[in-house]
């Protein structure tokens, strides 16, 4: 629910018998809850929005194909996206940290990746790719990217 709606955790659907067994002997459930009602709510929100307008998805991989092909252009090391989410690799910890918050200063919202979220050696900055951004914000959020990565 958090990559594809939006919202925040994630569901297991299926038979009775399934989550049962699923919730009492898959270790990941040991501490698990349920999902907050505003998070399952905004999940479903935006579960019916899709169905009302599906070219949103459609649009939001398209932008995040954009965001790919201009950073590598520019000489970024992206991730090629199988969703509306853009990895690029930072040479550091803190060069991805700085590197963030240089992009959000020049209004460009990202995320920062590092240890221990991801593995060693694989600090990253995550632009998610939104259906509703303009080819001009496409290209600003590239240069900003491009502009304030580390020179190494």
């Amino acid at each position: 629910l958090s990559k594809s709606l939006g919202s925040q955790g994630g569901a297991v659907l299926g038979p009775a018998r399934v989550i049962d067994h699923l919730v009492n002997t898959a270790r990941t459930f040991i501490f698990d809850t349920g999902l907050a009602p505003a998070a399952a709510g905004a999940a479903l929100g935006a579960l019916r929005l899709l169905r009302r307008e599906p070219g949103r998805a459609l649009r939001a991989r398209t932008v995040a194909t954009a965001l790919y092909e201009g950073l590598t252009a520019a000489g970024l090391t992206a991730v090629r996206p199988d969703a509306a989410v853009v990895s690029v690799r930072a040479p550091s910890p803190e060069d991805a940290v700085r590197w963030a918050a240089d992009c959000r200063t020049a209004g460009v919202a990202v995320g920062c990746f590092r240890p221990p979220s991801v593995p060693d050696g694989i600090s990253r900055l995550r632009l998610t790719a939104r259906g509703d951004l303009t080819d001009e914000q496409i290209a600003r959020a590239v240069a900003t990217v491009r502009q304030t990565a580390p020179r190494n």
